[in-house]
């Protein structure tokens, strides 16, 4: 059964300075949102991981495991973490503490990250990004089916015979692999019989249809079980009562936060015109009431071959948090259901 979930950036107003607030409320707002989620029957709330002003997720395992303590039944995971530019001892270490903090609720979905500020901040060359992913990966991998480790790579000392505690009281400890567009990514996760969480935070999501046959076809090949080869997807969304309300709510945030990443990335500016065709049946806003945003979810699994999981990335918009709360009870309340009771 598919599970629903949500994502968030722990981001800031960081472009409405009129309704900006502490970056304690912030964190308190978020971690009141995550509680919710739980009591509302939300499935996952994952936490990504930035290091640019305007965000607070740099250490999403902190929040994570303070969420932790406010749940009882939500599934904690990141979205993503940047391995490339940690070590992927301390990351073990880090999901293994909150796996046993949470009583076995935790996950990791690890990526490249979509923004570069790790490279630097940590010592790394961006020059390195595929290969310091790779060896970095295979490392965590490692450490995660092995107590005692042996290990010997380029971009940091060897392990001989070491152990790494503490384990996690999950056996073993959930690993997804973050992709985007890049046809390795989804190749590479599909060899090592990892499931993938897919970020389409634009275009239409059946786009991505022959990138997810290649991971379903990389695995195979490899050896691994069919249902082994779980396809997630992280999508721009949100929910309101109605679908004229979720539009205008949404949109000029939206438009300003994706105009402001968009004169970094050279893109061409939103409009509610690009907005609203994004809105379509096969586009990739998950943006509506709950019924419609539930039948695009079923269209979406069902464009990719099935998907096992559907997380919303509502920080986009820069919403209020009354606004989000009463998202997320709508998510849980009535889009799950619908989505469930369809399949």
């Amino acid at each position: 059964m598919m599970e629903i979930g949500i994502d968030s950036f722990a981001a800031m107003f960081s472009g409405n300075e009129d309704r900006y607030i502490s970056d304690e409320d912030a964190m308190e707002q978020l971690l009141q949102r995550m509680a919710f989620a739980d009591q509302a029957g939300v499935d996952v709330f994952g936490i990504g991981e930035h290091h640019r002003k305007g965000f607070l997720d740099s250490a999403p395992a902190l929040i994570l495991a303070a969420a932790a303590a406010r749940t009882k039944n939500i599934r904690l995971s990141s979205a993503v973490t940047v391995l490339s530019a940690a070590d992927p001892v301390r990351v073990f270490q880090s999901f293994a503490t909150l796996d046993l903090v949470s009583r076995g609720r935790a996950e990791v979905v690890v990526g490249r990250g979509s923004f570069i500020e790790a490279f630097p901040l940590f010592g790394y060359r961006l020059e390195d990004y595929d290969e310091l992913f790779e060896e970095k990966l295979r490392l965590f991998l490692q450490i995660r089916d092995n107590e005692y480790v042996t290990w010997k790579g380029k971009f940091r000392p060897p392990l001989n015979n070491v152990p790494v505690y503490p384990r996690p009281l999950q056996d073993p400890l959930p690993v997804w692999i973050g992709v985007g567009g890049t046809p390795e990514s989804f190749v590479r996760a599909g060899t090592l019989g990892l499931p993938l969480m897919v970020a389409v935070i634009g275009g239409e999501t059946h786009q991505f249809r022959p990138l997810v046959d290649l991971y379903r076809q990389a695995g195979q090949r490899a050896g691994h079980a069919p249902e082994q080869l779980k396809v997630g997807l992280h999508s721009l969304g949100y929910v309101a009562a109605t679908t004229q309300e979720a539009k205008d709510d949404f949109y000029p945030g939206y438009a300003e936060a994706m105009n402001r990443i968009g004169r970094e990335r050279g893109w061409s500016p939103m409009t509610r015109g690009r907005f609203e065709a994004q809105l379509g049946p096969r586009g990739a806003l998950l943006v509506g009431n709950p019924e419609e945003v539930a039948e695009k979810i079923i269209r979406h699994s069902e464009s990719l071959g099935g998907i096992s999981r559907l997380t919303f990335q509502m920080d986009t918009a820069e919403l209020p948090h009354e606004k989000l709360m009463q998202a997320i009870e709508l998510i849980g309340g009535r889009v799950k259901p619908y989505v469930h009771g369809k399949r």
